[in-house]
């Protein structure tokens, strides 16, 4: 038997895609799926409760509740996927270490090369969809959000009206009180107070419904009288009605969308600084969850006995160090600080550096420079 035989044996039957491959894929997919469900539930409820004050508040109607939360929780789930990735491949391959399936594995011949295959076969395309999902979902969903609640403001005034209760608009200018609101959304016994310029108009009306007109939206109040005057004084009116209609004035506002929310075109088109920055905020996030993935491997390893969660303060000191430091680095951006190129690259190369320093950590500089200068030759 010839000694060259096991080589050109393994080359020949090697599969794409491995049992190993395999298995730490669908744990690392699991495991991901959980994280990034517990961080976004945490994220969207404490933006979701803010909202809800705006929607008792009648700013937010409530017929959109749901779409917000909705597109919220597509914003944090892009958003936070890299913390997501990174945290999972940590506890992932710190289990296989605690349960000694690391050692089955070096002594099978694998090595930094096959941990670092089977993270990829689920990091990279997850990277490259995250790329659409950063450049282009999440800004459409944030684009929503602000036009949802853009609408909201606009039509504040009398929402939120409920059967026997006063319900107060415009800083308590407004004041709405109905008796019943039968099936059809017509409203019997109706009591209104409006203050403007000192002046108070009072109606009492048998029934009021809402009706949408070519030019805006009425309140149209029926069989009641109105009081108009000023309080103290002798001189009022009293003007009763079979029909009254008042036009529903809306709070016209300027549609101002947060640089969150600009179209991907809109950044490439322009070389404003916020735009550059925003930029680099969209592509870190796939980055990140390259670069956090390449440091995740020989970190889980640097404390083998410490469990599943030994390293998670260090990689929650990582990532939060890195999230920082990236809002930093587009804050010099944006203030001139920093060249642009520094402020997108500065941060993703400390990461190289660090994943570098855990790597020879683990395995030697000599492996190290060996590994490089094989892959470069």
């Amino acid at each position: 038997m010839e000694a060259e035989w096991p080589k050109g044996y393994k080359m020949g039957r090697r599969k794409l895609v491995t049992i190993l491959d395999k298995m730490i894929v669908q744990d690392l997919l699991k495991t991901l799926l959980s994280v990034l469900m517990v961080i976004v539930v945490i994220i969207v409820s404490r933006k979701f409760i803010r909202i809800l004050d705006d929607a008792i508040a009648g700013q937010v109607s409530n017929e959109t509740l749901l779409s917000i939360l909705g597109l919220k929780t597509v914003v944090a789930s892009v958003e936070f996927l890299p913390v997501a990735v990174f945290m999972a491949v940590l506890m992932v391959l710190g289990r296989m270490y605690r349960d000694q399936e690391m050692a089955a594995i070096s002594s099978a011949g694998g090595g930094a090369g096959a941990l670092y295959r089977s993270v990829f076969l689920l990091v990279f395309p997850l990277s490259v969809l995250a790329v659409g999902l950063s450049l282009y979902v999440a800004p459409w969903a944030e684009a929503r959000v602000d036009k949802l609640m853009q609408q909201g403001e606009e039509s504040a005034d009398l929402r939120g009206i409920a059967a026997g209760k006063f319900s107060e608009y415009s800083q308590g200018d407004l004041v709405f009180y109905v008796e019943t609101i039968t099936a059809d959304k017509k409203m019997h016994k109706v009591f209104v107070q409006n203050r403007q310029h000192g002046n108070v108009a009072i109606i009492n009306a048998e029934a009021a419904r809402f009706k949408d007109l070519p030019d805006g939206r009425y309140i149209i109040f029926e069989h009641g009288e109105q009081v108009k005057g000023l309080p103290g004084a002798l001189n009022y009116v009293i003007e009763q009605f079979a029909e009254y209609a008042v036009r529903i004035e809306t709070k016209a506002s300027a549609a101002t969308l947060n640089r969150q929310a600009l179209a991907v075109d809109e950044l490439w088109g322009t070389n404003a600084a916020f735009a550059i920055a925003e930029l680099q905020r969209r592509f870190s996030i796939p980055l990140g969850a390259l670069l956090l993935s390449f440091i995740a491997v020989p970190l889980a390893q640097i404390s083998p006995r410490g469990g599943v969660y030994g390293n998670m303060l260090v990689g929650f000191l990582i990532y939060f160090s890195y999230g920082n430091l990236i809002r930093v680095s587009q804050g010099w951006v944006m203030s001139g600080t920093i060249s642009p190129w520094l402020g997108g690259l500065g941060v993703n190369i400390m990461l190289l550096l660090i994943g570098s320093i855990l790597l020879a950590r683990l395995y030697g500089w000599k492996w190290l420079l060996m590994k490089v200068s094989g892959k470069v030759s």
